[in-house]
């Protein structure tokens, strides 16, 4: 199981305030993670193609196809503010 200071690292990190209730059950749980892990790692995958979805996916997208754009008069007369030929924004917070 991992250390409770890597834990505590770990939630420094990824900003989470632990109690020190939590601290014990997230140790077991990212220790659970990690043997999942090194699990995966033993296995040979070489054959194996990269994959970004367990199932095929087709049709999620249309073709990309170049169209006419929105006229600037028409964008800028939706906009809340505009100056000159653009919209005009706030300008950040000092």
């Amino acid at each position: 199981m991992i250390a409770r200071d890597e834990v505590l690292h770990v939630a420094r990190l990824a900003r989470l305030a632990l109690s020190d209730e939590e601290i014990e059950p997230m140790a077991r749980e990212l220790s659970a993670v990690l043997d999942h892990i090194a699990k995966i790692g033993e296995l040979d995958l070489d054959e194996v193609a990269p994959t970004s979805h367990v199932v095929e996916v087709t049709g999620a997208l249309r073709p990309d196809e170049p169209r006419p754009c929105l006229p600037r008069e028409v964008a800028l007369a939706q906009a809340p503010a505009t100056s000159d030929d653009g919209f005009l924004v706030p300008s950040p917070q000092a």
